[in-house]
């Protein structure tokens, strides 16, 4: 196979049905196949590359959010023993292409040494390149900075209000359907009431290094991504050169979650000081400095208006979100979108504003939008149910969606009443008194449980890969994949080797570099349908190329079958109608005196099932937590979550993201929340010390219930994306139990002592 080969445009929908086998390695429980690699130490993350000369860089960062840099010793820092170059407005290499032009929807704004301007604290302002590390730490504390400090606006009431032209990734910032106005007018019961949301900042476990070297025009790179393709494309883009002339090197990320995505300005700054020292050059930024360049959630704003009729059906849902992107940027948090997907009503209506601030853009941070979004809508789900005197989720059942609201497409799949029932039945639901402040333990501390609905769309993009089957019946499979920590390298492996028809141990499996067919991006929930259904794709070609020399060949047992009347398993293929008839890879190859068999495959949307369905993963999560009744103090003791996203390639694998976003959901509810100092715009908790994050002593007993879910439409494998529905569900059913627990209702997050005593 070579690494400059085509993938063809055949589509996956073309090939024979009958040639794919399904069933020998899918959906079993394998244990990560990069695992041993990463216990050991032998898994190369992108800093662990030290190419022969290598320099090392340091950020020197802005302590304001808004003005200009007046001055920078560049002496004191240059004089600096190891300290080589200090790469700083003026003097950094010319860019091919402005970092402020957009170029659509994944182009977002960069701040690479352009000028003096000030858009946000902790904006790269120089970069020194040093020896060593330690040196060129040392070398950015020395530029000792001034400024010329302006007024920062910080906080979502700091501006004027504007509707954007879209949410997101092109959504629209409006979505209406039926009257809401005489929807609440008709109602026997109303609620209204606002939630807030924070900032909350990326904190992988990874930062967002870059290890780059030149060779003339030719770039290469280690660097944590999400997308290869999409990075050689942006930073092509930004050095005037062709993405064929920029190798990327990604095998494994330290987490990503949306933040990785898009190359970060910092990441760029390391290509361009390599172009400027002319050597490698390593730049890690630190903990720090990850709180600004590079991505967070955007804080909101929402207000809830709901009616229900005397039998507790809606008649009305208001949602309107006021959320915030920075000065210079647009990317704004589509909080309404779970709103529009998930609880049937005669009238919604679902607005979002926004204000510009003095911040970092805000971009893709796990479930964007559903996370936000689904706190407020499941809070006041509880709340109309109170209000009603009905069980919360007798309340959801009685608002069960049968189409997708707005819309009015019938879904793909919707096992949700099923995940209803599998997880309260495991939890124990049944008998939980509708009165808050009714239970205690042993302790004497207070008990209260809730629950919240999960959603997250079921996304593919576009994939390619390749495949490949040799005489000595071993097979290949390649592609841009990433895994950033999801399992990809467990996952897609299992479904090269099941396309195949050969075990694991005869795979050789290759991902995670820009060489190799373009697999999409790793986001959205969405990268095992896309990578995974290429995959799929180009197995199915080489069966097909395999059973077209068997079936046209006089001396096969498989003569005359055609091409969908064989199955491949276990290195043979079978005759459908004949179990007793088969022949191995090895023989048909060897009698056609063939080598070996190369196939393409890709894997994309369809556009007519798209026009057509709503296709969603759904989920239902529920939560106990006790409350210290005199200090406030606040443990989530169990969580329970049952979700149904499609077919299950790998239930460890898919059971190990469920508990990830469920963690995430904890975390959003009782811990994240980025501080920052109203007067000079500067973080007060850039840090793992005060930016508090769950650790395993806040994490309780944790069960992941995975419900069958058949699903014909979505894509080719039938599977839809785990890693971002588990947070949706999980906030608001916290929430909704705190206030079982205390009487206390807090509609700011995240759910603090201090608001319970207050």
């Amino acid at each position: 196979m070579t690494a400059t080969s085509k993938p063809s445009n055949m589509p996956a929908s073309n090939l024979p049905a009958g040639a794919i086998r399904h069933g020998s390695s899918i959906g079993q429980p394998l244990t990560r196949r990069d695992g041993p690699l990463k216990v050991t130490g032998q898994a190369r993350f992108s800093a662990d590359n030290l190419p022969p000369g290598t320099l090392h860089a340091a950020l020197c960062v802005a302590r304001i959010a808004r003005g200009r840099v007046t001055g920078l010793d560049v002496a004191a820092a240059e004089a600096h023993p190891g300290v080589v170059a200090v790469m700083r407005p003026g003097h950094a290499p010319a860019l091919a292409k402005d970092p402020d032009a957009k170029d659509g929807p994944f182009t977002f704004r960069l701040d690479l040494l352009q000028n003096d301007r000030v858009r946000y604290a902790n904006q790269p302002i120089a970069v020194v390149i040093a020896e060593t590390l330690e040196a060129a730490t040392e070398g950015a504390r020395l530029l000792a900075p001034t400024y010329a400090a302006e007024t920062p606006r910080i906080g979502l009431d700091a501006g004027a209000a504007f509707t954007p032209d879209s949410v997101g990734v092109g959504a629209p910032p409006v979505e209406t359907d039926g009257d809401v106005e005489a929807g609440l007018a008709a109602a026997s019961r109303t609620i209204a009431a606002t939630y807030e949301t924070p900032a909350q900042y990326h904190n992988a476990m990874e930062p967002h290094a870059a290890v780059a070297s030149w060779d003339g025009n030719r770039l290469t790179l280690f660097m944590p991504t999400q997308a290869l393709a999409m990075s050689q494309a942006r930073l092509a883009g930004l050095f005037g050169i062709s993405p064929d002339d920029i190798h990327i090197e990604s095998p494994y990320l330290g987490g990503g979650f949306g933040s990785k995505g898009v190359p970060a300005g910092p990441q760029v700054l390391a290509c361009m000081a390599a172009k400027l020292v002319g050597r490698p050059v390593k730049l890690v930024p630190t903990r720090t400095q990850m709180y600004g360049p590079m991505g967070h959630r955007g804080p909101t704003r929402q207000t809830l208006r709901l009616g229900a009729d005397a039998s507790g059906k809606l008649t009305a849902l208001d949602h309107h979100i006021r959320t915030a992107s920075s000065s210079f940027d647009d990317f704004f948090e589509p909080a309404g979108r779970a709103t529009s997907t998930l609880y049937a009503s005669p009238a919604i209506a679902i607005r979002h504003e926004a204000v510009r601030l003095d911040t970092g853009t805000p971009l893709f941070m796990r479930a964007p939008g559903e996370a936000t979004g689904s706190v407020a809508l499941e809070s006041a789900l509880d709340e109309m149910a109170h209000e009603l005197g009905m069980d919360p989720l007798e309340f959801r059942l009685a608002n069960y969606a049968e189409v997708e609201p707005i819309t009015g497409k019938p879904f793909s799949s919707k096992a949700l009443r099923d995940c209803y029932r599998r997880g309260a039945e495991a939890f124990g639901w049944a008998g939980r008194p509708l009165r808050p402040r009714q239970t205690r333990d042993r302790d004497g501390f207070l008990v209260g449980t809730g629950m919240g609905t999960a959603t997250f769309p079921a996304l593919i993009f576009e994939g390619m890969a390749r495949a490949e089957i040799r005489a000595d019946g071993t097979g290949t499979v390649e592609l841009g994949a990433i895994d950033m920590g999801q399992g990809s390298w467990t996952a897609l492996a299992q479904i090269a080797a099941d396309g195949l028809g050969i075990g694991m141990d005869a795979l050789t499996f290759r991902m995670g570099s820009s060489d190799l067919p373009n697999a999409g991006i790793a986001g959205g929930s969405g990268h095992t349908a896309t990578a995974g259904g290429a995959v799929h794709a180009a197995a199915g070609d080489v069966i097909r190329q395999l059973a077209e020399l068997a079936t046209n060949d006089p001396a096969s047992p498989l003569y005359g079958a055609g091409n969908a009347g064989v199955t491949a398993a276990d290195g043979r293929l079978t005759r459908r109608d004949d179990p007793g008839r088969s022949e191995s890879f090895t023989d048909i190859l060897r009698r056609a005196g063939r080598s070996r068999i190369e196939g393409q495959g890709k894997a994309g949307a369809d556009p007519a099932a798209q026009a057509s369905y709503a296709m969603h993963a759904h989920g239902a999560v529920f939560a106990e937590v006790k409350v210290d009744p005199d200090l406030g103090q606040i443990r989530v003791s169990r969580l329970v979550g049952a979700f149904a996203a499609g077919r299950v390639i790998n239930p460890r694998l898919v059971r190990s993201q469920y508990y990830g976003g469920m963690i995430w959901g904890l975390s959003f509810a009782l811990h994240e929340r980025a501080e920052m100092d109203p007067r000079t715009g500067r973080f007060l908790n850039d840090n793992l010390a005060e930016y508090h994050v769950p650790v395993n002593a806040d994490v309780p007993a944790m069960e992941a219930i995975l419900v069958h879910e058949d699903d014909a439409v979505v894509n080719h494998l039938g599977v839809k994306g785990v890693g971002e529905i588990g947070i949706t569900g999980t906030v608001g059913a916290i929430a909704n139990a705190v206030w079982h627990a205390t009487g206390v209702r807090v509609r700011e997050m995240p759910i603090t002592l201090d608001k319970l005593l207050g």
